[in-house]
């Protein structure tokens, strides 16, 4: 079953487009449409699932639930679709399609807004908003201590803070990551999502075997997830499969076409290592345009130039990294740096220090 990633769906939420043009647009045959209404007590959905092809109204269904039993709703949803659309599926894929990581609506709220700040604090460059994710996830997590997705997100912010230096004690924050993602995985060893970012923390310890272990099962899990691609085409980089990574890739944005800004950073690295620097430049142009701010963006521009010998925009590049996160320097990337094979690594010091990084 090929699911177009809920992120790219939102960018339709409360505009009118026709059907027609969402197909088009997102290379969909089905387009399920509907509304939710809260009182105080009680939840209304409305849903409609239309064969975009030809606009027609395949079913329609209203459903009205205590507030207290949205997932239930959400299943009930699902396997309407599966009915209505024939789809042979096995009882896992069916049981894959909604998950229930928590009965606490309110810890799912607090959870959704700490994805949304930690999102924002990567792209935005932005230590306080970091910090409010924390928070977020932590609240989460009172509210149900068994949450997984809460302690994924939790995980991702302790990296974050490991990765950006925004912690007066960085190795702590790395390893606080590795565990929490480790206890997320615990609670629950089917989300994909917290065995992706496990293998992408095992990836910067340098456990090239472990990182690529957990991101082939968070595929396993969800073949159709643009992110486990991403996670692991990522680590394949790294790893010194560049070539398979570009075909991951690929494929992460065409399932995600509304994509952040990290799926074409890291194509855009994938072509570097290649020594294809002039095509690494596309993806990373276009990230620059969707988010000024992000720090790999910046680091792979200014890599790219330098090998270019366009020093000048090698050293704008440069000058932006260091108001952008001023902790970042060539002792970062010797450090910390993953990729398997030395040769890379010097590589891209002596890119960096051409385009004039101390």
């Amino acid at each position: 079953l090929f699911v177009i990633s809920r992120m790219s769906a939102f960018t339709y939420k409360n505009k009118p487009t026709k059907v027609r043009d969402i197909s088009r647009e997102m290379g969909v045959q089905y387009v399920l449409d509907g509304s939710v209404r809260k009182t105080d007590e009680q939840l209304r959905v409305a849903v409609a699932l239309i064969d975009a092809t030809n606009d027609r109204q395949l079913w329609a269904e209203q459903y009205d639930r205590p507030f207290t039993n949205i997932f239930a709703v959400q299943d009930e949803i699902v396997q309407r679709i599966v009915t209505t659309l024939n789809l042979q599926l096995t009882l896992w894929e069916q049981g894959m399609l909604v998950r229930k990581q928590t009965n606490s609506l309110e810890a799912y709220d607090y959870a959704l807004r700490g994805v949304e700040l930690s999102f924002r604090a990567a792209y935005e460059a932005k230590k306080d908003l970091n910090a409010q994710a924390r928070r977020m996830f932590e609240k989460a997590i009172e509210l149900d201590p068994q949450y997984a997705g809460a302690y994924a997100g939790l995980g991702k912010v302790h990296y974050q803070d490991w990765f950006y230096v925004w912690s007066p004690h960085p190795a702590q924050s790395l390893e606080e990551a590795f565990q929490t993602y480790k206890t997320a995985v615990t609670f629950d060893d089917s989300l994909p999502i917290a065995h992706a970012i496990l293998g992408e923390v095992y990836l910067w310890k340098k456990h090239h075997d472990q990182a690529r272990v957990e991101a082939e099962r968070a595929v396993t899990l969800a073949p159709s997830d643009a992110d486990s691609l991403m996670y692991l085409g990522s680590i394949l980089i790294f790893a010194g499969e560049p070539n398979r990574a570009i075909g991951l890739i690929e494929q992460a944005m065409r399932l995600n076409p509304r994509h952040p800004p990290a799926y074409l950073v890291s194509l855009a690295i994938a072509y570097r290592v290649m020594g294809r620097c002039e095509e690494a430049l596309v993806p990373l142009q276009r990230a620059a345009a969707l988010a000024p701010h992000f720090l790999q963006t910046r680091a792979n521009l200014a890599m790219c130039y330098a090998e270019l010998d366009r020093i000048p925009e090698a050293q704008a590049e440069v000058a932006e990294l260091g108001r952008i996160n001023p902790n970042f320097s060539l002792a970062w990337v010797t450090q910390r740096v993953p990729f398997k094979d030395p040769a890379i690594i010097e590589r891209m010091v002596a890119a960096f220090r051409k385009a004039g990084l101390k």
